[in-house]
């Protein structure tokens, strides 16, 4: 893969997903402007505790151990996250970008 330096542009998607599972931000070219991008979500193989809210929804108790599987996250335009699932036209497109970021 290129580096931040030299971002790689206009792939398909399955070139971009393999750079999104290492580690890279990537949107559709059409996306950029408006701050979103998809990332990888590695998930907790190994089990995390949930929450109250997650108890809630899944009617599980409080603290239950449960594993979450990989996924994608898309960071959205108002800069919350919400899991991701491509659209066909996502999956078809051939504009994917890398988003380069400066570190802060």
């Amino acid at each position: 893969m290129e580096d931040d330096k030299n971002p790689v542009v206009g792939m398909d998607f399955s070139v971009a997903l393999e750079m999104i599972k290492d580690g890279y931000h990537l949107a559709r070219e059409g996306w950029n402007k408006s701050g979103q991008y998809v990332l990888f979500q590695q998930g907790y193989l190994d089990g995390v505790p949930i929450n109250p809210k997650s108890a809630e929804a899944t009617k599980l108790p409080v603290g239950t151990v449960v594993r979450i599987r990989p996924y994608l996250l898309l960071h959205a335009a108002d800069g919350s996250f919400v899991p991701w699932v491509p659209t066909v036209s996502d999956v078809l497109a051939e504009d994917w970008v890398m988003i380069v970021r400066d570190e802060a």
